[in-house]
């Protein structure tokens, strides 16, 4: 199995990602935890990253995918993955296939979270409630401002893979508005019709 999830920021990718993690024993991939990893694992392409990110710049596609090219042909993976924020842009998702052909293998969806924006203001708020009554460090991004910026990002950069991926007959659309529960059930119908 071999999935991309996208949707906006809030819109429940990582735990609907976690959740396919511990049902189909696959690793949800995440650029910043893979960034992390090669950089703390002192690769090649993660000294690279590392010299980019100590300058406090963006790092660059190509740097990213050559991070989840790496990551990838890790055995774990052999079985598939999820790929959760990553590919952002046109030229990411290009890369994506590109990575997939040369190992001979294919995407079997990507799964779009639809979900109303105003309402992902008061989920990311909550989250962010959630964190404090647990005794825990809200994420910086769990502020309407930070939300508002990353949003518009999304729209900017992320949102034409939903044409892409469409037109490649990949993408799979569920509501994202549902509860945890039926949005994980909607996201296992489509697996099944695969």
């Amino acid at each position: 199995m071999r999935l991309i999830l996208l949707g906006p920021p809030g819109a429940g990718k990582g735990t609907q990602a976690q959740r396919l993690v511990e049902k189909h024993g696959v690793p949800q991939l995440s650029t910043g935890d893979m960034l992390r990893a090669a950089v703390a694992a002192g690769t090649e392409v993660g000294r690279r990253a590392k010299a980019v990110m100590d300058a406090g710049e963006l790092v660059s596609d190509e740097i990213v995918n050559a991070i989840v090219a790496e990551r990838i042909d890790q055995p774990d993976c052999a079985n598939g993955f999820i790929l959760d924020g990553y590919p952002r842009t046109l030229a990411q998702a290009d890369a994506v296939e590109a990575m997939l052909a040369e190992r001979e293998v294919k995407l079997d969806a990507t799964i779009e979270l639809v979900v109303d924006d105003a309402a992902l203001v008061g989920r990311i708020e909550k989250r962010a409630q959630d964190a404090i009554a647990a005794g825990q460090t809200p994420r910086k991004d769990d502020n309407a401002a930070v939300f508002d910026e990353r949003l518009r990002e999304y729209y900017k950069k992320t949102a034409a893979l939903i044409g892409y991926y469409h037109a490649k007959g990949f993408l799979r659309r569920v509501d994202g508005m549902k509860s945890i529960d039926e949005v994980t059930a909607e996201i296992e119908q489509v697996l099944a019709s695969l």
